[in-house]
This record gives structure tokens, sequence and C-alpha cells, in this order.
């Protein structure tokens, strides 16, 4: 039954013009807007063919975990990129992280990953798979 269902995944923000701006203006995304006054939301339309649905909440509480992870060819380039755009990398304590902000990782995981925050306090990350 849901196998052949286009399902998608969606997340809350504090400020939805703030979100607006930052997935499609600072990361480049393709965003859309629906809806109008305190049903307004955005959705996210990601090269895979999948979306992302975004909606305000009163009561955000920033995701603890990654929401969105983003596979890239070149991280090294994709950090470069997001520190060019005004992005800052998150260092977290358990985890050794080089000199831009990433993490070597390996050991069936993917060989490289670094987390940043969306203006709603939302992880994302940037990840090189082997």
């Amino acid at each position: 039954m849901f196998g052949q269902s286009k399902a998608f995944s969606g997340f809350s923000v504090d400020d939805l013009d703030e979100a607006r701006r930052f997935y499609g203006e600072t990361l480049g995304l393709q965003v859309e807007e629906s809806g109008q006054g305190d049903m307004r939301m955005l959705t996210i339309k990601l090269g895979s063919g999948a979306q992302v649905f975004v909606y305000p909440k009163d009561t955000h509480t920033p995701a603890s975990f990654t929401i969105l992870n983003f596979p890239v060819d070149d991280i090294e380039a994709a950090v470069g990129d997001l520190e060019r755009r005004g992005v800052t990398l998150e260092r977290y304590a358990e985890f050794d992280h080089d000199e831009k902000g990433i993490v070597r990782v390996g050991d069936g995981g993917p060989a490289a990953i670094a987390w940043f925050t969306d203006p709603a306090g939302n992880v994302l990350s940037v990840l090189q798979e082997t």
C-alpha cells in the first residue's frame, strides 16, 4: 500500500519568511509558498524529486537530530560554499572535526559529514558518501 505512495517529510519553523529566504536564497533550493494567513506553508523541492513540507509553529522547538541530509560529491567544496553564503557549521563535542568543521567517519557510514542549522535551529548536513 505505501510502497507506491509519494510520501514526503515535514518539519516546523518559527519564522516562515526567514525559512523561505534560507532554503531558497542561501541554499539555492526551489521553494514554493502556498496558503494564506495562518495556513501559509512552504514546499521545498529537492533534486531527487522529493518534496519537504515546512510549516510555521508558534511553539516551534528545533529538531535535536538531522532533519535533512544533502549528499555531495566534494564535501570540502560544499562546506566552502556554505561558508561563503554565511552559513556557520556546527561542531559537536562528541565528534572530532577538522579545521573546516568536517567529521571524517567511514566504517559503513558516510566518508565525511558536516552539520549546520537553519534559522529556526533545525539541524541539516552535507555528507560525502564513500
